[in-house]
């Protein structure tokens, strides 16, 4: 009796649908790719910027290696210096902030932005007054202000512009 009316119905076996396609991707796929490539675009924008930086700051010491291979221990050179870490600042740090520091206030800027105290009251104290002396003081040490103008220029021409 059974076999009679399968025969009649004619019944065929489960057929499953077809595997999804590659393409198009479903939505997910589709936004994990702008995820993907957003970062990306971040990271590049990153390293371009932090490669810029570290050009900067090669060529900067660069330039101070220079003025230390003159060998002259001369108030020209401490000048050189003075202007070198201006010009340092002025690229970095607001303008009305920086452009009319002299002296004593130059010093503790240059403290606060990363001499540790090392120019009003160690070997960068000369920068604010030797430019000017006929002579340079006896308490100069030309390679601690080296060092010092060295580790500041390494502190602040990382920096971005303007932060």
């Amino acid at each position: 009796m059974n076999e009679p009316v399968a025969r009649s119905l004619q019944l065929r076996d489960i057929h499953l649908p077809p595997p999804p396609d590659f393409w198009p991707p479903a939505p997910g796929w589709w936004l994990l790719a702008v995820i993907l490539f957003g970062l990306l675009a971040w990271a590049l924008v990153v390293a371009w910027r932090r490669a810029r930086l570290w050009k900067t700051q090669r060529r900067l010491l660069a330039l101070l290696d220079e003025l230390e291979r003159t060998g002259s221990h001369e108030p020209r050179k401490l000048a050189e210096l003075s202007i070198l870490l201006r010009r340092i600042a002025l690229m970095h740090y607001p303008r009305q902030e920086v452009a009319g520091l002299t002296g004593e206030s130059w010093l503790l800027f240059l403290d606060s932005s990363g001499g540790d105290g090392r120019f009003s009251r160690g070997p960068g104290r000369v920068l604010a007054e030797g430019p000017y002396m006929p002579e340079l003081p006896g308490e100069y040490d030309p390679g601690g202000v080296t060092a010092l103008v060295r580790d500041w220029i390494r502190k602040n021409a990382g920096r971005r512009d303007g932060s």
